[in-house]
């Protein structure tokens, strides 16, 4: 069992930034993937942001938040974060942690991967 739990989100307006922190524990793998989701009402689940505990592969990105997110960790007592700027309000989500296995040595951003989930938190961007 990973036990998951997010911090950080609130209301920001357009243009500004936050950062969400995720602290995991319990039977880490550090050969899974972490990432970050979100999700609106209505809407599937979005994959953020995601790579591997222990740094191998790639980091993958959402085309919507490349250039703008940056997802990192502090391996040392497993915390994952997600940096935030020049949001939009269509960043506007609920921001979700997730840890999961591989498919064929890669940590793809897709929801069926990923076993253990967070609680959330809330993001608001206002125009």
């Amino acid at each position: 069992q990973v036990r998951l739990v997010e911090s950080g989100g609130g209301s920001v307006q357009a243009g500004g930034s936050l950062r969400l922190s995720c602290a995991a524990s319990g039977d880490i793998d550090d050969s899974h993937c972490v990432a970050w989701f979100r999700q609106t009402s209505g809407k599937e689940r979005e994959g953020v942001a995601g790579f591997g505990w222990d740094g191998a592969g790639s980091t993958k990105y959402a085309a919507s938040v490349k250039g703008r997110f940056t997802i990192s960790r502090n391996n040392s007592e497993y915390f994952l974060y997600l940096q935030m700027d020049n949001l939009k309000p269509e960043d506007s989500a609920m921001y979700y942690c997730a840890s999961g296995s591989r498919y064929a040595g890669v940590c793809y951003l897709w929801p069926r991967r990923y076993t253990y989930w967070g609680h959330g938190t809330q993001v608001t961007v206002t125009a």
